[in-house]
């Protein structure tokens, strides 16, 4: 028997030090202040991850084609090696 998936996330209360001026504006373009700035938070951490693993590849890139150069031409220090 499968276990039951709830379809909605676990959701309780934080706290957040917003700005007064800019809470009472978004009020009157939302019903559910707390849904908005669960869905703009949604969306940040998306993008932060989806930067992070660009960061991550980027990096990732610059290291194999480093070790393919290392790999045909070898290091810049082995001609002045003293060992």
């Amino acid at each position: 028997m499968k276990p039951a998936i709830n379809p909605q996330p676990s959701k309780r209360p934080f706290n957040l030090l917003l700005n007064d001026s800019t809470v009472k504006q978004a009020r009157s373009f939302t019903n559910n202040l707390s849904a908005t700035v669960d869905a703009l938070l949604t969306d940040y951490v998306a993008k932060q991850n989806e930067q992070r693993l660009a960061r991550q590849n980027q990096g990732d890139a610059i290291a194999e084609a480093w070790n393919s150069f290392h790999a045909t031409h070898g290091s810049f220090a082995d001609e002045f090696s003293t060992l």
